[in-house]
């Protein structure tokens, strides 16, 4: 699972039988009701989401924090269930009184505890965060009993963010495994363990368990930590965690993905990434018989009526922004008030950037009858930074445009007259440089500008925790309209 911040659905969940091959099998929050995303800020809303499976009840539990705008005490801790972990998952349960992000369960005995973070000084974070631990009753989402606060610090005298925790009950002791450091170059996980549940708590003096602090800052895989241990049915163990790759420079376009690496253990402590302690490129595979599944990128031709797992929108949808069904074998998508520069939902479908180099392709039939109709192909990494590739009535003027949104200012890097209803956008991505084309029929594509700068579009630019989604878009600019764009088909394939 992964967090999927201000999009939705929320939390894409994949599957795998050798932890090498990898597809996704369903989202966990996937209805409206289930995820309240308006007005919710970039990089905002769903965060650090993880899965349990409670052998008494024979069910699986999603945990993760909704966070709001506004202060840290104020976001939603909660949990969904299902009997099966492709679906249906239940209502979300909300977890009364507990504050923080990164919640974690714990099953132990006939028990079962939330695990999380919380600062104690809610205004002041320099302060500090604790890690605690408390009796939960799983059926009405109420913390009973007495809390325990496990940590009150990192592994390190004023740790930045101890947060992201877990327990393991392996052997004779609970482990407890969280991040410190915050998520940029100080970015670590780190080991405690007891005898008990509740502690106390010795940290493991080899600690942190993994992290690139060391690291000069041009290292291709850069920032890990917030750790998961996971052990594989033929015994191996692994961890999976977060980090960044490197872009074309001190660029993350990707975002946050997840990495693994194998664990083994060594005087009852784990040992990660064993012989470099760091994170590589490439590990032998776990000794389990490998299983391939088919490609989830390539050509999608709409030949479906529901959006497959993979494609996001922009918050969740409270008016009809898309249709499969109204003409079968084209994503139509409705023309909103809203558009891409606000914080709220519109008519938007993407899927994540998933290569450094890539191309992308889009067919559309569109005829933007009014002043401010629009729609096109967008590289969006947020509101205020993203590169539009549209096709629409400005001033009057139906016009074929390039235009970079930087810091929430529009800069139009090209246009061009366009009078005919059919369009298909091309676009190659190259590290940090992008060339965008367009045609007709497709048989002769024309160039509309090459070689532009793609820098804006990552955190070490734009701030925020998400990666860049390529994605579909339409727009009346503020003004109410009935009108709606066709694509036909939309193409995303590795260009490496």
């Amino acid at each position: 699972m992964t967090s999927t911040f201000e999009y939705f659905p929320g939390i894409p969940l994949f599957h795998s039988n050798d932890f090498l091959n990898w597809h996704q099998i369903g989202n966990v929050l996937s209805r409206p009701e289930q995820l309240d995303l308006d007005g919710v800020a970039s990089s905002k809303g769903i965060y650090a989401s993880s899965i349990f499976y409670n052998e008494e009840k024979q069910r699986f539990y999603v945990i993760g924090t909704l966070v709001k705008n506004s202060l840290y005490h104020e976001n939603v801790n909660f949990y969904v269930w299902s009997e099966n972990p492709e679906g249906p998952w239940s209502q979300p349960v909300v977890i009364k009184g507990a504050e923080g992000i990164d919640p974690s369960l714990v099953f132990d005995g006939e028990k079962a505890y939330y695990l999380g973070n919380l600062r104690p000084f809610p205004l002041e974070p320099e302060n500090g965060r604790y890690i605690w631990l408390q009796e939960l009753n799983l059926e009405r989402g109420e913390l009973i009993g007495e809390r325990s606060v496990l940590l009150k610090q990192g592994a390190f005298m004023n740790a930045a963010a101890p947060e992201g925790p877990h327990i393991y009950h392996i052997g004779d002791w609970y482990y407890l495994m969280i991040a410190e450091g915050g998520t940029f170059r100080n970015h670590a996980s780190t080991m405690f363990r007891s005898r008990t549940l509740t502690g106390p708590y010795e940290a493991d003096p080899r600690n942190p368990l993994i992290t690139h602090r060391n690291l000069r800052s041009d290292y291709p895989i850069k920032n890990p930590g917030h750790s998961d241990l996971i052990q594989l049915h033929n015994g191996e163990w692994w961890a999976v965690l977060l980090a960044t790759r490197q872009d074309g420079g001190n660029y993350g376009n990707l975002g946050r993905e997840t990495f693994a690496v194998p664990v083994e253990w060594e005087e009852e402590w784990p040992l990660f990434s064993p012989g470099t302690g760091h994170v590589e490129f490439s590990y032998p595979a776990p000794d389990l018989p490998e299983q391939k599944w088919q490609t989830e990128w390539g050509r999608e031709n709409f030949d479906c009526t529901e959006l497959p797992f993979k494609w996001l929108l922009l918050r969740t949808p409270r008016l009809p922004v898309y249709s499969l069904t109204e003409r079968p074998g084209f994503l139509r998508l409705y023309l909103q008030p809203n558009t891409i520069k606000q914080e709220s939902f519109c008519s938007f479908a993407g899927c994540r950037q998933q290569h450094l180099c890539f191309k992308t392709a889009a067919a559309m039939e569109f005829d933007p009858l009014r002043e401010g109709e629009t729609a096109g192909l967008v590289l969006l990494m947020n509101h205020k930074y993203h590169i539009r590739m549209e096709y629409g009535n400005f001033n009057g003027k139906k016009e074929l445009r390039l235009t970079k949104c930087f810091d929430g200012q529009d800069l139009i890097l090209f246009s061009l007259p366009w009078n005919k209803n059919k369009i298909i956008f091309y676009i190659q991505m190259n590290y940090q440089l992008i060339d965008f084309s367009y045609s007709y029929d497709g048989k002769k594509q024309d160039i509309l500008l090459n070689q532009v700068d793609g820098s804006l579009l990552n955190r070490e630019t734009a701030g925020g925790y998400t990666g860049t989604v390529i994605g579909l878009y339409a727009s009346s600019n503020h003004a109410e309209s009935n009108n709606f764009a066709d694509f036909d088909w939309f193409d995303y394939y590795a260009n490496n």
